[in-house]
């Protein structure tokens, strides 16, 4: 038996000759299993158990900051059977409902987080556009005539911040890095939300009202929800 010790953002490939047979168990922190392809699989978290041999996974690797630490037992028959009766605590083996906990949990924890954000960022916005409506900004797009209601804020608001909220559980979910990518996506994604107003042909007074409107639930949303995915990536 040795404990293997994976520093934040590290990997160990996994060699087929030296890894047949063996039986790991996360005993600190949290650690990936990649894929043949180079896809990040799995995220397995303490006291889960894993068997390499066979399954096709070419490496472990840490996805967060915090060193992680696996024991590794590659015993015989007999050994075996000592070691799980001596050194390892029942209903840890091979069990991975403790990984579906934590997992289910980061994404359940990340979800609320995103939920409430949207909710203080569609208010934040409204607010700001019933400001620019007292100091004289129409809102009114050529096309049509029409007047942007405030109700219409908090609904645009609130569906793009939802938008960002999948995006987020899913690199959490499959992103080894996901609050980096978050960033970038989200950055980029507000980058382009500020084209339609440039183009909608209203006048100086609703463009530059509509594209400080689009900043700021960005400037709400996108550092909360990045802060979010960092503490569960830890």
């Amino acid at each position: 038996m040795r404990t293997l010790t994976l520093r934040g953002g590290a990997r160990v490939a996994v060699v087929a000759a030296q890894w047949y047979d063996a039986f790991g168990l996360v005993t600190r922190g949290r650690v990936q299993l990649e894929l043949r392809d180079g896809e990040p699989g799995p995220v397995l978290g303490r006291d889960s158990g894993f068997w390499l041999g066979g399954t096709g996974v070419r490496a472990l690797r840490n996805p967060g900051r915090r060193t992680a630490t696996v024991r590794i037992l590659t015993p015989t028959p007999d050994q075996w059977r000592n070691d799980m009766n001596s050194r390892i605590e029942p209903g840890v083996v091979a069990d991975p409902a403790p990984a579906r906990t934590s997992h289910t949990h980061r994404f359940r924890g990340l979800a609320v987080t995103g939920l409430i954000t949207t909710l203080a960022a569609m208010v934040a916005t409204t607010l700001a556009a019933a400001l620019a409506r007292a100091v004289g900004v129409d809102f009114e797009i050529p096309d049509g005539g029409e007047t942007i209601p405030l109700p219409g804020f908090a609904v645009v608001t609130g569906f793009f911040s939802v938008v960002g909220i999948v995006i987020a559980v899913a690199l959490l979910r499959w992103s080894a890095r996901p609050a980096q990518r978050f960033v970038w996506t989200a950055v980029s994604l507000t980058a382009l939300s500020l084209v339609p107003p440039l183009l909608s042909g209203a006048d100086t007074a609703t463009i530059t009202a509509l594209l400080g409107l689009h900043l700021v639930p960005a400037a709400v949303m996108i550092p909360t929800l990045a802060r979010s995915l960092r503490t569960w990536t830890d």
